[in-house]
């Protein structure tokens, strides 16, 4: 699925409705759809120390950055345990989870969470 050029913002706290947003580094809302970008892990906006805090939320700006660059295609792959839809985006040609882990914003997802701190 190919998506038209979106403005892309942070996502409001909840109970707002999440439309088309971004929550943190690695997950994001298109059209009333949860993703999770497969493949990476990014830090936690609610994190237990203030390294990851704020690594936080520089990769949910970079993510906020880089979705806005073009069309978003999105090619899902399935779902995680928590129900959210899994999926590769590309934004002109570009693959948005690899641009997060060179760019340091994110790492390659292990299977497990590891810490920030």
């Amino acid at each position: 699925m190919i998506t038209t050029a979106l403005a892309i913002a942070l996502c409001p706290a909840p109970p707002a409705v999440r439309v088309t947003c971004v929550v943190d580094g690695d997950t994001v809302w298109i059209d009333r759809e949860k993703i999770r970008i497969a493949g990476i892990d990014a830090p936690e906006t609610r994190a237990r120390c203030r390294r990851e805090k704020q690594l936080a939320s520089a990769a949910t700006h970079r993510l906020v950055a880089l979705l806005n660059e073009g069309p978003i295609h999105i090619r899902r792959t399935g779902r995680d345990r928590f129900d959210r839809t899994l999926a590769n985006l590309t934004v002109n040609g570009r693959d948005v989870g690899k641009l997060m882990v060179s760019g340091g914003y994110a790492r390659q997802w292990t299977g497990r969470r590891e810490t920030w701190c």
